[in-house]
């Protein structure tokens, strides 16, 4: 069968082109952050690499570094929830896109805070 309908019949009703946009902008804003961060965490492990324990210890333990650790982790984790929101979008239908899309959102958090806890417990002597 020959859908004869114009192309603004069949996009109308599968929802609002401008509503990505701040999903789009959200995705490039933590991208930009990471760069930074990143970079100055693969130096910091770089020069840590041949430190002992209570060396890497007192590192986290430095106000800036545990700042700068939560920051990497809680951009981190939010990028990546956003880029795995957008393969479930773009791969899944039905309920399974709303249940997956949530399940995504859940392990980020929990993983994200997970880490933070376990930064503030490193760096506070826990």
């Amino acid at each position: 069968m020959v859908d004869r309908r114009t192309p603004l019949a069949r996009a109308r009703g599968l929802g609002s082109a401008k509503d990505g946009l701040g999903h789009w902008w959200a995705q490039r804003l933590t991208a930009v952050a990471l760069i930074p961060l990143v970079v100055w965490f693969a130096i910091s492990l770089v020069m840590l690499s041949g430190a002992d324990y209570a060396t890497v210890r007192a590192w986290i333990g430095s106000p800036l570094v545990m700042v700068l650790l939560i920051l990497t982790i809680g951009i981190g984790m939010h990028h990546g929830q956003l880029g795995l929101q957008v393969v479930v979008e773009d791969y899944t239908e039905g309920a399974w896109r709303l249940t997956l899309i949530v399940l995504v959102k859940f392990i980020a958090v929990l993983f994200g805070l997970s880490a933070i806890v376990a930064i503030l417990r490193i760096g506070f002597g826990g």
